[in-house]
């Protein structure tokens, strides 16, 4: 991103009128998201609002993301949530367990050794969202997969453009929502998600359409295919299955 792009975004930010928004939603806007670019290099930082706004995104704005799958041990079903009516970005729609970004507010989010920063981030939106404490989901215990970089506009104004990373952790998690962002949850099987996508009344994030279309089954099953001795499903068993090392690039 070169810096007149980013210039550019800072002027966008002026025009923007949040006050019809709920306004938790609209504070969380000034939290500042990490900068990169294709090749997921940190390059700056820049507030939630300049971030998703189309007009920035359509001049390149890319920011780094994570989207967090949480499975329980004994039947390896999946923890989705379905996003709030206040969320100003892709409201009401199912989603995997958690998204969110790691911020530039906070040092331990920007480590980027061993996807450090974004795990530090996975732990805390859990539990911000879902209500699930963090003595559930160490750090330690998330199996990182690989980076997706996706673009997708939720409305005319919003949307999104992401180097997400993919996150699984199996644990039995507390789940206490916070209405002000989940409005409904539920554990699924594969066959139950696939029901709900076949459902033309159930709309969904791109990401999580994107992520389920390309990778998220063939995980799946290889969680069932590595269960450990006891019969539970275990997500640092998937290490190594995928690479890494790059940014997928997804249409």
């Amino acid at each position: 991103m070169s810096s007149p792009a980013v210039l550019a975004a800072k002027a966008a930010l002026a025009s923007v009128d949040l006050s019809n928004y709920d306004p938790e939603q609209s504070r969380l806007m000034d939290e500042r998201c990490i900068l990169v670019d294709e090749q997921d290099n940190a390059i700056g930082a820049m507030d939630k609002k300049t971030c998703h706004l189309m007009e920035n995104i359509n001049k390149g704005l890319l920011h780094r993301a994570f989207s967090a799958f949480v499975f329980r041990p004994s039947d390896g079903k999946l923890l989705l949530q379905q996003r709030a009516s206040e969320k100003i970005t892709f409201p009401d729609m199912w989603t995997n367990t958690c998204c969110s970004h790691p911020l530039d507010d906070f040092e331990a989010e920007k480590v980027e050794e061993n996807q450090l920063g974004v795990r530090v981030a996975a732990s805390r939106k859990l539990e911000h969202e879902l209500g699930i404490p963090q003595s559930q989901t160490p750090v330690d215990e998330f199996q990182y997969l690989t980076r997706i970089h996706y673009l997708a506009p939720s409305d005319g104004m919003w949307g999104e453009h992401e180097v997400d990373y993919i996150l699984f952790i199996t644990a039995d998690v507390t789940v206490t929502p916070n209405r002000n962002e989940i409005r409904d949850y539920k554990y699924v099987s594969k066959e139950e998600l696939q029901a709900m996508f076949d459902d033309p009344s159930n709309s969904f994030t791109p990401w999580f359409k994107l992520i389920s279309r390309d990778f998220l089954f063939g995980w799946w099953d290889e969680l069932y295919k590595r269960r450990d001795a006891s019969g539970k499903v275990v997500a640092k068993s998937l290490a190594g299955v995928a690479d890494g090392s790059k940014v997928v690039k997804m249409t």
